[in-house]
């Protein structure tokens, strides 16, 4: 949940900067309080995961998750490398949480 939090402050930070006025304060505000909400999260996950293992998994599914938001909603470009390498990042999340 932290990780998917991470992803929606994120999208609020990107939507933000495309806005004016009281707009983006409302994004901002919005991710201040996800970011808020995430660090909490990631707190609490950390009690019962090793910090060495949570804190790559939520920047992990953050950076996956960020990157699809960018692509659906920010029309980012998408290339085979750029998809690769969120693979990679993918399998090597799974990776972590499987050896902890």
């Amino acid at each position: 949940m932290a990780g998917l939090c991470e992803t929606g402050f994120a999208f609020c930070l990107g939507k933000g900067n495309l806005a004016t006025g009281y707009k983006a304060a409302l994004w901002y505000l919005a991710f201040a309080l996800i970011c808020t909400l995430s660090m909490f999260l990631l707190t609490k996950a950390s009690k019962t995961i090793p910090l060495g293992t949570a804190y790559p998994v939520w920047t992990g599914i953050g950076a996956v998750g960020t990157v699809i938001i960018g692509i659906l909603f920010f029309k980012e470009p998408v290339s085979f490398w750029r998809l690769f390498f969120i693979f990679t990042l993918i399998a090597s999340i799974v990776g972590l949480k499987s050896v902890h």
